[in-house]
């Protein structure tokens, strides 16, 4: 069974950048999209970003399009999540999910949180000066 871990957050400054990673185990990652997501204090889970299987295709939520950038390395099982010119309201735990998906591409589906079988426990990311 797929088992994802989420690694590399942590404090930043307002404006500066910050890689996390989620590195999975238990089956190969080839055949999984990854989605990130995010959860502040008090507010609902939200999809960030999203990447295909074979890292043709991904998208991003409206608040973070032009500042993360999401990638994979399948050889290494791992996705990473790139983020760039970070803001306070970037403060959150964010998750990385999966859901075995091998042959399409990432569309509308994939903000929907039931959509993924399996997710890691988050890694807190703190945006402040």
């Amino acid at each position: 069974q797929l088992q994802v871990v989420e690694s590399g957050g942590g404090l930043v400054q307002p404006g500066r950048s910050l890689s996390v990673s989620c590195l999975a185990s238990g089956d190969t990652l080839d055949y999984y999209a990854i989605g990130w997501f995010r959860q502040a204090p008090g507010k609902e889970r939200e999809g960030v970003s999203c990447i295909s299987s074979s890292g043709e295709t991904s998208d991003y939520a409206d608040s973070v399009k032009g500042r993360f950038a999401i990638s994979r390395d399948n050889s290494k099982n791992t996705v990473y999540l790139q983020m760039n010119s970070l803001k306070p309201e970037d403060t959150a735990v964010y998750y990385c999910a999966a859901v075995y998906f091998p042959w399409g591409e990432v569309n509308d589906w994939w903000t929907r949180i039931d959509e993924y079988d399996y997710w890691g426990q988050g890694t807190q990311v703190t945006v402040s000066s």
